[in-house]
């Protein structure tokens, strides 16, 4: 059975006639698709060590650079004063506050070289300066407790033997082979000028991820073979001392590890990993510990049926964490001795971007919702009511209509509790069907959550368009239990596919749905949940397939991470006795023959997560089967599409194609800022011959 922790207050029909009757008071109007991808967001809050001021990035669009430039902002803790720090042309990321609040620091690249470096600047503004001159990018960086040092991951600089090939071209790599292994570098943070940095660690490995204890002295990490992600799962939790020595390995698992830290008094080290208690492979995630001096873990909360993300220790010695419970988030707080943790937080939102700031004592984290993309919030240590700092996207709700969100449950095949979100259309009158899009999210370790639409999903533009859209938790999905989760272990598709069209059927039975107009669509799991859709049925009228796979035994080798999906088909396509049945019998390429839903493929030709020749081979398989099908590729685009007009594309040509086979209707395309549409650019030249 499902555990729900929060339940949905108010009725649909309550809620949209709310909707409804505001928007027509404040003269509201629908979202355009420009205007979607245009939302900045915020993240990356960090409170002053008085608890005063609150340093946060914000991204906004460029689309002269068709592209988000990120820039950092002080604000104070009571919402006032917001000032943009930064301007630097390439943006900044990573702001921290000096253990003394003195200083603000920043990772950027800036002048002539082609890394990324610490600059630092004053608390009050004015011009920064860089702290390090590494030969490579900084990745990460934490300041040392008396604010003396700063400790950085990059990787290992090239050679001088390694940069004169590179400029004679004579630049052939070994494939997987041709990485820098990151170490731990520290720089001082006296004098002025950019400074060499000391190395901490050396070796034929590379450290993860890094934190420091509390008193400075000693550094709880993880490290791993290389920095590979597919190499994530070899890696293990260690400790050492602050310049790198003693250190010791605490862990030994074939599985991940995250967030390693010590406890306040340090004698436990706290890390997350997606593993049972006995480090099975292939759970939801759990918070464990382990003695810093060497010994067996624990894991904590062990019978709490959802999933912890980004655990960090109290000042007591009891833990936070962000807990997932399905389609909603919340901060959870809890002793290393309870059997349950207790929810700081309630309401039908998602919580982002969260970091507990133990020497102020807040949490300090942006809340996503229906009318809010993610406003920076505090909150006491143990709990209370959140205040609202930023007003970065106060303007969302007072401009646009934006679509009721509501939670869903209904039974799957095989009687299981599933869940998911329903998004209303705009015009939503009760008693009439509308057109329904169907969006499988990726991962699939992930859920859909309460939180404002991304632009990739556009649901603002669909419900304004008179879609219905639902977004299903299918089996495999995290935070409803390790059961749940494991239904795709040993197969994939066995209940989830299943899940989504029982979904589509009680929505089709509340008379939300018209099942006789609906699209199927979705993104990296989301697509390989398309893939299959489109060959279990031909009740779709149109369909997207984005970045998925189509056959598992090739996207085994073409992947650049293969470890997650082992445990689905029992083992590797090339190991001997092969669960070859497996692999082959999960792809949807085995049954693309029963096709006949008119589907659009997209994919980014760098993607090195879910290939092209994925996408190759269901456009090549249904084009000569006579489907109606397209495949686009975007040209330098890794695994999600950052630039700006190929964003735009993405969304246009999908509503094109949905609106010609789900409504047949024409649809004419949105374009970029200060651009004509093809009307426009017709029509002038026409009277221009």
């Amino acid at each position: 059975m499902r555990h729900s922790v929060f339940t949905h207050s108010a009725t649909a029909g309550a809620l949209v006639a709310l909707a409804v009757s505001v928007a027509s008071a404040q003269e509201k109007r629908p979202m355009t698709i420009v205007e979607l991808i245009d939302v900045p967001s915020v993240g990356s809050p960090r409170l002053s060590p008085d608890g005063s001021e609150l340093l946060y990035t914000r991204s906004d669009t460029d689309w002269e650079k068709n592209g988000r430039t990120t820039h950092i902002h002080r604000i104070a803790a009571d919402g006032s004063g917001d000032v943009r720090l930064t301007n630097g042309e390439n943006g900044e990321s990573s702001p921290r506050w000096s253990p003394d609040g003195a200083w603000v620091t920043f990772l950027a690249r800036r002048g002539e070289s082609p890394f990324q470096q610490i600059h630092r600047m004053s608390n009050r503004g004015g011009e920064a300066s860089p702290l390090t001159q590494h030969e490579s990018s900084v990745q990460s960086y934490a300041f040392s407790p008396d604010g003396e040092h700063i400790y950085f991951l990059a990787p290992d600089p090239k050679t001088a033997e390694e940069k004169r090939k590179d400029d004679l071209r004579d630049d052939f790599f070994a494939f997987d082979e041709d990485y820098k292994q990151r170490h731990l570098f520290r720089v001082a943070t006296s004098g002025d000028g950019p400074r060499d940095a000391e190395r901490i660690t050396e070796g034929d490995f590379s450290i993860l991820e890094f934190r420091l204890s509390h008193d400075g002295t000693r550094i709880a990490h993880s490290r791993s073979l290389s920095p590979l992600l597919d190499n994530r799962d070899e890696g293990e939790v260690w400790i050492m001392d602050a310049d790198g020595g003693n250190a010791l390995r605490l862990t030994d698992n074939t599985v991940g590890e995250s967030g390693a830290q010590l406890s306040p008094d340090g004698s436990q080290v706290l890390f997350v990993s997606a593993s049972s208690a006995d480090f099975e492979t292939y759970f939801n995630r759990n918070v464990f510990v382990v003695p810093a001096a060497g010994g067996p873990h624990r894991v904590l909360f062990e019978d709490w049926p959802y999933e912890a993300n980004g655990a960090t220790w109290a000042a007591d010695g009891s833990v936070y964490f962000i807990g997932n419970t399905g389609v909603r988030s919340q901060i959870f707080h809890g002793g290393v001795d309870d059997a349950e943790p207790t929810a700081l937080t309630a309401g039908d939102h998602s919580i982002v971007g969260w970091n507990f700031a133990a020497g102020a004592g807040q949490h300090v984290f942006g809340i996503s919702n229906r009318e809010n993309n993610g406003d920076i919030h505090l909150l006491p240590a143990d709990g209370g009511d959140p205040v609202k700092v930023t007003s970065v996207f106060d303007y969302l709700d007072e401009t646009f209509e934006l679509p009721v969100q509501e939670a869903v449950q209904w039974n799957g095949e095989d009687g299981v509790e599933v869940e998911g979100l329903l998004f209303y259309p705009l015009d939503y009158q009760e008693g009439q069907r509308y057109p329904l899009v169907v969006q499988t999210h990726g991962g699939p370790r992930s859920s859909d959550k309460f939180r404002f639409g991304r632009w990739s999903n556009y649901i603002h533009v669909l419900a304004a368009r008179g879609y219905a859209v639902f977004k299903p938790n299918y089996r495999g999905s995290t935070g409803y239990g390790d059961e749940f989760l494991r239904d795709m272990v040993g197969h994939y598709f066995n209940q989830a596919h299943l899940d989504v069209m029982a979904g589509v059927d009680f929505l089709i039975e509340r008379g939300i749905a018209d099942g006789d107009r609906m699209a199927k669509m979705g993104w990296s799991a989301g697509g390989h949940m398309t893939n299959k859709i489109i060959t279990h049925t031909g009740r779709f009228k149109a369909a997207s397939s984005g970045a998925g796979a189509v056959n598992w035994i090739s996207m085994y080798g073409q992947s650049d991470v293969r470890f997650p999906r082992t445990p689905w088909f029992g083992g590797t396509p090339w190991q001997e006795d092969a669960p070859i049945d497996a692999y082959w019998g999960n792809s949807p390429l085995k049954d693309i023959y029963k096709v006949t839903t008119p589907t659009i493929v997209i994919v980014g030709e760098n993607d090195v997560r879910v290939p092209p020749p994925q996408s190759v081979e269901l456009y090549r398989a249904l084009r000569t089967n006579g489907v109606d099908t397209h495949l686009y590729i975007a040209p330098r685009e890794p695994h999600g599409l950052r630039e700006l007009r190929h964003q735009l594309f993405k969304v246009n040509v999908e509503l094109e194609w949905f609106e010609r086979h789900v409504r047949g209707i024409d649809y004419q395309w949105e374009t970029a800022p200060g651009e004509e549409s093809d009307e426009e650019r017709t029509a002038t030249d026409n009277e221009n011959p």
